[in-house]
């Protein structure tokens, strides 16, 4: 059983007990850490049995996958680690230069989607050549404006270098009046339904030790990333790791948008049989 997770401070919550021993993988089952845009290739490849995955990439791939309930990553107004940073008010991008982080596709789609139909604007998409955490190498590239994610988004809101910045989640919400769910766990249809049941409840078991221990895992995070403890603890506690019916709106919304403009096929959410 090959299990997938984003090297993300994100990605604490659900995978810290495991990390520490607290919580056991199943038996024969190891991690792989990657980006979100590698995690989402090597589930479809067949390289991963199970993995958290950009949400767009379930849309993209559901004939294959199945997701596992109760489980992602959301957030029902600021997520804080998704933002689009950027040198002018955002309605004056019009046909400037704004870069996209390869490693996030759910993160593209939405900033695609409020630039077409909230800002109307239409600016010059550019993905970044640099590696996206490297914050040095982004700035150094010619462009009014860039979308970050993850830790190296935190990183770049702490330097306060950029004069306006737009949280992606924020914007949802007051878009939508919905969550938005950035991640989801999901496991490929061919993967035997007894270990996936297994890898599941591993990783909810983990989540619930990782929910009750946010103090240490904030610090833990500062340690990594260099952003302040308060500040980790102030994003980790604002993020949602649960699927619920609520955030199953915000998702299905997100999709039929996505859907609507071509982007993804239509399809229903189509679960993990846990019983």
């Amino acid at each position: 059983m090959r299990i997938g997770r984003i090297g993300y401070i994100n990605c604490a919550p659900v995978y810290g007990a495991i990390d520490r021993g607290v919580v056991a993988l199943p038996q024969g089952a190891a991690l792989i850490t990657g980006t979100p845009a590698e995690l989402n290739d090597l589930l479809v490849a067949g390289e991963l049995d199970v993995s958290v995955i950009s949400a767009i990439e379930y849309a993209r791939h559901a004939k294959e996958l199945l997701l596992l309930p109760e489980l992602a990553i959301s957030c029902d107004g600021p997520v804080r680690s998704v933002a689009l940073f950027s040198r002018r008010p955002v309605t004056d991008l019009g046909n400037h230069t704004v870069l996209l982080s390869a490693a996030s596709r759910t993160s593209v789609a939405l900033l695609e989607l409020l630039c077409r139909d909230v800002w109307k604007i239409k600016p010059k998409f550019a993905e970044a050549r640099a590696e996206a955490q490297d914050l040095d190498a982004l700035a150094a590239l010619p462009h009014e404006a860039v979308l970050v994610i993850g830790d190296a988004a935190l990183s770049l809101a702490a330097r306060r270098t950029y004069a306006h910045r737009y949280d992606l989640g924020e914007e949802w919400k007051r878009w939508t009046g919905l969550p938005f769910v950035f991640a989801v766990w999901a496991a490929r249809r061919v993967a035997s339904p007894a270990a996936v049941r297994r890898g599941h409840q591993t990783l909810l078991a983990s989540r619930a030790w990782g929910l009750a221990h946010l103090d240490d895992l904030a610090a833990d995070a500062s340690r990594a990333t260099g952003v302040a403890v308060a500040a980790c603890r102030e994003y980790l506690g604002g993020l949602d790791y649960a699927l619920t019916y609520k955030h199953l709106a915000g998702l299905t919304d997100f999709f039929r948008r996505l859907a609507a403009h071509g982007i993804v096929p239509d399809g229903s959410l189509q679960f993990l049989q846990v019983a």
